[in-house]
């Protein structure tokens, strides 16, 4: 389904309810830029740093796509679970799964408070922006506690400048690419006030930095577009 989430009136700060799982798909292929070549990229070195019998983690997998991707590139068994709070989304991602016969697991819950067992790869796309920044280094240490050594958190982000002039103009790139995907300036607006205050994103340089007081040796960016990245932390 087209997203057209925006095209009226909001009543509400943004939330994965049903009406966005609906278009969720779409929503990122037209919202994100490069979604497609960053999920394929994370999924990549996901498959590398999986080894057999291992286990993978998504927090807030959403409808499910990139442990789909991962599965398909495994060539060694392992464990594929995504976690979500939102009942829509699961729902979405239940579907997907049933429809490829995938092995994936979706499960409900709180990523925060979840009890993660030794993993391999750790993975979270565009979730970490929406936890308050007090929480959000505590389930970055919790991440890092979870993975075996050498394993690796991969993890993407809308990003700002603290140059107050390139990130305008990072932000006015942004809204020209969400114009081109079919966009109206109406529902860009819209969605902008709706992510008020939910959506926090830090500088590529805060969230490296982060990481590496969470535990991790090692952290760089894999790819970056304007005021989107992904970026890799090995334990």
């Amino acid at each position: 389904m087209k997203d057209e989430v925006f095209s009226k009136p909001i009543t509400k700060q943004f939330e994965f309810d049903a009406d966005v799982a609906a278009v969720f798909d779409d929503m990122l292929q037209r919202s994100v830029p490069f979604y497609k070549e960053a999920l394929q990229l994370t999924s990549r070195f996901a498959a590398l740093y999986t080894e057999a019998e291992g286990r993978v983690y998504d927090l807030g997998c959403s409808t499910a796509s990139q442990l789909l991707e991962i599965e398909r590139r495994l060539d060694v068994p392992a464990e594929l679970i995504g976690i979500d709070n939102a009942d829509a989304m699961l729902e979405q991602a239940h579907r997907k799964i049933d429809a490829f016969g995938s092995k994936v697991k979706a499960v409900k819950g709180d990523i925060l408070a979840f009890e993660y067992e030794r993993s391999d790869v750790m993975i979270s796309n565009y979730t970490l922006q929406f936890i308050r920044p007090l929480e959000r280094e505590k389930l970055v240490e919790k991440i890092c506690t979870a993975l075996k050594p050498g394993g690796a958190f991969i993890f993407s982000e809308k990003v700002i400048s603290t140059e107050k002039r390139l990130n305008k103009e990072l932000i006015d790139c942004y809204y020209d690419f969400k114009k081109e995907q079919g966009y109206s300036a109406y529902e860009i607006a819209q969605k902008r006030e709706a992510l008020e205050n939910v959506l926090v994103p830090y500088t590529a340089e805060e969230n490296m930095t982060m990481c590496l007081r969470s535990g991790f040796r090692h952290c760089e960016t894999l790819f970056r577009w304007a005021n989107f990245a992904t970026f890799i932390a090995v334990k």
